[in-house]
């Protein structure tokens, strides 16, 4: 049984592995309507459960559609629908799901309920995010980037505002993949140093530049997300605006890197916040190739967990 927990959870050549396939049953589907079914159905006759704890538009869309497309079923639940961690434990509820469908995605808050899921399931379970981690996103960044520009190995990103989950992700994926990472925002929003110290530990170069036209300097890549994630509690917004605002992607900084750089956000974006309406409709951006590519990525990390 494989689970998909985390990026550097998983080995570099089976992360690898994933991208190749995505790209190949996206090649495959060559734009055909999206509700047709793939050519290939390696998940017909298989059920996959998708809980939220979280709010979702792409996780939960991407997610049902990819096991339709390939032959299976979606049961989609949310946690106001479940005992999960109320009534009944997460352990229980693993051991029960697992008798009912072959495979577990979800996205929720705390890591831990993630990995009292996967310890006790008898099927894989898959993180659709947690308040640490978003490896579902990065693995479709990978991809788009790869699409674009070809290997992200060797390149500089270049991550600009809050070192949060989507972020940790990337620094993951910087040690799986190598290429290079700088990360530029206040200090009392850095990524964590476990994370730092794996990318590192990886030989990859990660540097931390408070001066964002500095980080952005030769950037292959840059990358932002929201100011105020949804798990952060409303009376942080306006705190959080004030030590970011110097931080806002905008044509001014894009102009810093590459002629030929790419800018991701994984959405849903605040326009004007973290990044201006400039960029994000601009000729760097690849925001919305990235957001399909979500389809495409899991439906290959699907696969990949269930050995199909």
């Amino acid at each position: 049984m494989t689970d998909f927990l985390d990026i550097h959870t998983t080995s570099a050549a089976d992360l690898r592995a994933m991208i190749d396939s995505a790209r190949a049953m996206k090649t495959a589907r060559k734009g055909r309507p999206k509700g047709t079914a793939d050519d290939d159905l390696p998940l017909a006759g298989h059920m996959v459960a998708l809980i939220f704890e979280k709010p979702s538009t792409r996780t939960r869309v991407s997610f049902d559609v990819g096991v339709r497309q390939m032959g299976g079923q979606t049961m989609v639940l949310s946690g106001k629908e479940m005992q999960l961690g109320h009534g009944e434990t997460i352990a229980d509820t693993a051991r029960v799901l697992s008798r009912y469908v072959d495979l577990i995605m979800i996205r929720t808050f705390e890591e831990q309920t993630l990995l009292e899921m996967a310890e006790h399931a008898t099927v894989p379970v898959i993180n659709g995010l947690t308040n640490r981690t978003h490896p579902c996103q990065i693995m479709a960044d990978v991809m788009t980037y790869e699409e674009h520009r070809g290997a992200i190995k060797g390149k500089k990103v270049v991550w600009c505002g809050d070192g949060n989950n989507v972020a940790a992700s990337f620094l993951h994926a910087a040690g799986q993949f190598g290429f290079d990472f700088t990360f530029t925002g206040p200090q009392t929003l850095d990524p964590e140093a476990e994370w730092i110290g794996f990318a590192r530990e990886n030989g990859v170069r990660v540097t931390v530049e408070r001066d964002p036209a500095k980080a952005v300097l030769d950037a292959d890549l840059v990358v932002t997300d929201t100011w105020v994630s949804m798990h952060d509690p409303e009376s942080a917004k306006e705190r959080r605006h004030n030590q970011l605002r110097g931080y806002q992607v905008n044509e001014a900084l894009m102009a810093h890197a590459k002629p030929d750089a790419l800018f991701m956000h994984c959405l849903p974006a605040h326009r004007n916040d973290e990044v201006t309406s400039a960029v994000m409709d601009g000729p760097h951006s690849v925001v919305f190739d990235e957001a399909e590519n979500r389809l495409h990525a899991q439906k290959a990390i699907m696969r990949w967990c269930l050995g199909v």
